[in-house]
């Protein structure tokens, strides 16, 4: 596989592309906005800037790399030719299914579909095309050229032939692909989500504060973020929508979102994204600060 499509310039989508573009493939990244397009350019050129200032890559790796990446507006022009779509759209199951109907389309048979849904069914997913045999999660964790971990999700129809394949790019990538089945939340976010929901709910009941409750977990369990922390930068909207998916698939009142993540994420604040979530995220310098509904 040489050609590969990426939909989604977003956080996840441009970081896909990035890394697959500075391991020689040609790609293709969609997104219907140009605006968005440009925002993720922009982005790639910058994580590419901060890889030549530690000598990750020299100056020629990172005009390689832009040199490997085409954008386009439309899914059925920048799928043209490809061997693998990764779809890195929002984590939302109607737009995903509508995508998903339209590679299908779009496509040759032979193409491989692949999502980095981060808990949504693979077999689901597979259920609106024609080959389901070829339809696979590819998980990758943010930031995609720093994290080495994608989850590769087997649905129920995925053949053998095509995660072996998806498992040997990976690696190709400078990835450790992990193989996990098609349950609600995999395995990354099925053990992660509740303890971020359990970190929100240890706060809502007043047990502790925002830097208390991460300062536990940094300094007692050796993470190098704390969970609210970690849910501002995954997005609180993100963290809500896997945990529906999670307490819908398992029916298990243990996964319920926190009313307080509900309410965050009704009022707009949903972290980094927003500029304010738990933490403010708009002061200008890297600094923790606690948004004001936290601040004792």
């Amino acid at each position: 596989m040489k050609n590969v499509a990426v939909i989604g310039a977003g956080t996840m989508g441009n970081g896909i592309a990035h890394v697959f573009a500075q391991f020689g493939y040609n790609v293709s990244l969609i997104d219907i906005s140009q605006a968005s397009l440009d925002r993720g350019m922009a982005t790639i050129g910058k994580n590419l800037d901060r890889q030549v200032a530690k000598e990750a890559i020299s100056e020629a790796d990172k005009q390689a790399t832009l040199n490997n990446l085409n954008t386009f507006t439309s899914i059925e022009e920048g799928v043209k030719n490809v061997d693998l779509v990764v779809e890195a759209a929002t984590e939302n199951i109607d737009l995903k299914l509508k995508i998903f109907a339209d590679l299908d389309k779009f496509t040759a048979p032979e193409v491989i579909l692949a999502t980095n849904t981060s808990s949504i069914s693979i077999t689901k997913i597979a259920s609106v095309t024609s080959r389901p045999e070829k339809v696979i999660g590819m998980h990758f964790m943010n930031p995609v050229p720093v994290m080495k971990l994608v989850e590769i999700i087997r649905g129920y129809s995925t053949s053998d032939e095509v995660t072996n394949l998806i498992m040997e790019t990976s690696k190709k990538l400078n990835k450790v692909p992990v193989e996990v089945n098609d349950y609600p939340g995999f395995v990354a976010n099925r053990i992660l989500m509740p303890m971020i929901n359990e970190a929100i709910y240890t706060l809502f009941e007043g047990v502790a504060g925002v830097e208390e409750i991460d300062t536990v977990m940094k300094l007692g369990m050796a993470h190098p973020m704390g969970p609210l922390q970690l849910a501002d930068f995954i997005g609180l909207d993100v963290c809500l929508a896997i945990l529906e998916v999670l307490h819908d698939g398992f029916g298990n009142p243990k996964y319920a979102p926190c009313p307080l993540l509900v309410n965050m994420v009704t009022a707009g604040k949903k972290g980094v994204k927003t500029g304010e979530g738990f933490y403010s995220w708009t002061h200008g310098t890297k600094d923790l600060v606690v948004a004001g509904n936290f601040k004792k």
